[in-house]
């Protein structure tokens, strides 16, 4: 029988092969450097202020309750299967191996789009700092290699062993949420208007059909493109202390200071930007207003803290897409699955998913050069299939509770996360806030995915048509060739106990 510190992995039908150093800091980094304040809302600002003026600042709130209903769901889940790869072994165990499947191969897919989305922000910000980043006049090209030198030093990271990750990881996490406070006070002492101006919608919504009800849709996309990842605290569970326990503090706790520290920066930096209508904004973003209240000198250390958050943030992507491929890959879900799910007895991490989800995310860059309008669709398009894998678990879990099959069977001794009677409400909340976010983040609207010339109806179709292929393609050589063989691979098997085989 399993005792308070036993994770009981054997009870999920697997041995314990990764090492378990990671304390409660750790994994709550995990789940903030993946969310990551300052980089999403310095690579994103400008797309929301652009479309949707002061007064998009809003969608920053609403994005959070909705998360925050997703997030309530996730804890309850990491508290009762802390196993890596999250998504993948929550939907497995709540729903069916095929669905379980498309939602792991989503995320996965999504997650190394995201490593190259990520390493771009490079070019965002360091130019910015100093011209000696700046090793081609094609920022494109430019922002290939700076992408490129990111993913080799995470790969090599990761691939050195979980320590050495969660160590600069946790670093760089304090670094920037310490950062992110000073940010805040600075714009404070600093501001010349009131709160009041996140009413101003700067006529954005003239030319939408619906008014700027239309504008504000597209323009809180850039809020949307932020709050996910805190899943990622829970995909370490394997190699954490007590997750059960420290799962899904790490994830709510991750969401919540996420939503305080990056609304607090978004709407001082709205209060204190000398002119509000200078059109810099709508293109120079956050770094534009930072530089501009608090001039070169300051700017530039604080933006120096921006590029330590891009970097861990691309750190923790990375880590949490080599837990998925290894996953997936010790069930035998994977094109040589074998390999995938091979620890290394030296780093005791699997090296050759940190290799794969580098390599491929570098040649996702090289797309950047001649089609960055491509790239933008790809990019959008990971962050859709992140939030359908979502749903993938939301909705089976959703299903479980109305049968009266929720909670599972509990390891005696152990403590969980429970929502108690209010867990059918958030639950049908999450589903709902899930449905309704895909279908705005997959609108074919020409200002999101072909913004410039040449004009595709391909391109505007973009998310529709990727996301289908995507997920048509990858079930279709499930069904007909990995679902013959899918299974836990022996190397990776334990047989489970009697108590536990219920979960």
């Amino acid at each position: 029988m399993s005792t308070p510190s036993d994770d009981g992995l054997a009870g999920f039908g697997y041995k314990q092969e990764l090492e378990r150093t990671l304390g409660n800091f750790h994994t709550f980094a995990a789940g903030i450097s993946y969310i990551s304040i300052l980089t999403g809302t310095f690579q994103l600002f400008y797309f929301g202020f652009s479309f949707g003026g002061p007064a998009y600042w809003w969608s920053w709130p609403m994005v959070f309750a909705g998360q925050l209903m997703v997030a309530l769901s996730f804890a309850e889940l990491a508290a009762h299967y802390p196993v890596a790869g999250s998504i993948y072994n929550w939907s497995k165990r709540l729903g069916s191996p095929h669905v379980a499947w498309l939602a792991g191969w989503m995320m996965l897919t999504a997650s190394i789009v995201s490593i190259a989305a990520v390493a771009l922000a490079y070019q965002i910000t360091l130019p910015q700092i100093s011209s000696f980043f700046s090793f081609s006049g094609d920022s494109a090209v430019n922002a290939v290699i700076l992408g490129t030198v990111l993913i080799l030093f995470t790969t090599l990271v990761n691939a050195w062993g979980v320590k050495l990750m969660a160590r600069i990881n946790s670093a760089g996490v304090f670094i920037e949420l310490v950062a992110a406070v000073l940010l805040i006070v600075a714009l404070a002492v600093n501001i010349t208007r009131g709160p009041e101006v996140v009413m101003q919608t700067n006529d954005t919504g003239a030319d939408q059909p619906w008014g700027y009800f239309g504008a504000f849709l597209v323009a809180s996309l850039a809020s949307t493109y932020v709050m996910y990842g805190f899943d990622t605290a829970s995909s370490l569970g394997e190699e954490s202390h007590d997750p059960r326990k420290n799962a899904p503090k790490a994830i709510l706790r991750a969401l919540i200071a996420s939503f305080v520290i990056g609304g607090l920066i978004l709407i001082l930096a709205l209060m204190a930007v000398g002119d509000i209508d200078d059109p810099q904004i709508a293109t120079g973003g956050l770094q534009f207003i930072v530089l501009d209240v608090l001039g070169s000198t300051i700017g530039t250390i604080f933006l120096l803290a921006v590029v330590i958050a891009i970097t861990v943030c691309n750190l923790a992507v990375q880590s949490a897409s080599i837990r998925m491929m290894f996953a997936m890959g010790r069930d035998n879900n994977l094109p040589a699955g074998k390999h995938l799910a091979r620890v290394s007895p030296k780093t005791k991490t699997p090296v050759i998913p940190a290799i794969v989800s580098g390599v491929i995310a570098v040649l996702i860059l090289v797309v950047n050069v001649g089609q960055p309008q491509i790239f933008t669709v790809i990019t959008s398009i990971g962050i859709i299939m992140i939030y359908l894998a979502y749903l993938l678990v939301t909705i089976p879990m959703l299903v479980k509770r109305l049968r009266g099959q929720w909670p599972p069977p509990k390891v005696e001794g152990a403590k969980y996360f429970s929502l108690g009677k209010l867990g059918l409400p958030v639950n049908i909340l999450g589903v709902l806030w899930g449905g309704a976010i895909v279908v705005n983040l997959a609108w074919p609207r020409r200002e999101v995915y072909n913004a410039t010339e040449p004009y595709h109806w391909y391109l505007e179709w973009g998310a529709v048509l990727f996301v289908g292929a995507v997920a048509v393609v990858g079930f279709a050589y499930y069904w007909f060739v990995l679902r013959h063989k899918s299974g836990v691979l022996a190397d990776h098997a334990a047989e489970a106990h009697p108590e536990e085989a219920a979960q």
